[in-house]
């Protein structure tokens, strides 16, 4: 197969696992941050996640507000993913740095999503997505960043009424995926 030919492959695997991976990091959240079941769109996180979770936590429950159902299909979902790609580069894949790995792109996945939040809840203030009546993607994205920005808002506070505590949230976390990224064990 051209360079070229696994490369777009590897671009679409890896895309479509991400995409998904993000709707499972979600469903994770959803109780953490007290996120409401009955919001529409947690029951389009729900249904979509469903049937890999479900069978799972039949046989592994949830501690607490932990849902290790989803965790583990999470990192199934990223090991295979990880394993597929490296067949498809003709590496030879090993299973613990593909394990560590797998693990190290789900945090820093986790990363993003708080990163993409933000940046979502910034533009939502610029075009008054706020205002007005409830909407449940806004919500939603309040719910996901407000405990990020909480920290930083009592240390920053806003310059002419403008919160620019997002910003430095997001330098945090981007440089905490950037360190986060030195321990994996595979470039793919």
């Amino acid at each position: 197969m051209g360079n070229s030919a696994s490369s777009a492959i590897v671009f679409i695997i890896n895309s479509l696992a991400q995409l998904y991976l993000l709707v499972l990091l979600l469903r994770f959240l959803l109780p953490w941050l007290g996120i409401s079941f009955n919001n529409p769109i947690s029951q389009g996180i729900l249904r979509l996640t469903s049937p890999l979770v479900i069978p799972v936590r039949r046989l592994l429950p949830a501690i607490g507000k932990i849902d290790t159902a989803t965790l583990v299909v999470a990192f199934g979902i990223q090991y295979l993913t990880i394993f597929v790609i490296t067949l498809i580069l003709g590496r030879a894949p090993s299973l613990l740095p593909i394990a560590i790995t797998a693990v190290v792109d789900l945090v820093i996945l986790a990363l993003r999503l708080f990163v993409f939040a933000i940046i979502i809840r910034i533009i939502l203030s610029w075009v008054g997505g706020a205002a007005g009546g409830y909407n449940p993607a806004v919500a939603i994205v309040g719910a996901i960043t407000e405990p990020v920005l909480r920290p930083f808002r009592r240390f920053i506070p806003p310059l002419g009424g403008i919160d620019i505590s997002p910003v430095f949230a997001i330098i945090l976390l981007s440089g905490a995926a950037i360190l986060i990224s030195g321990l994996k064990q595979l470039p793919y």
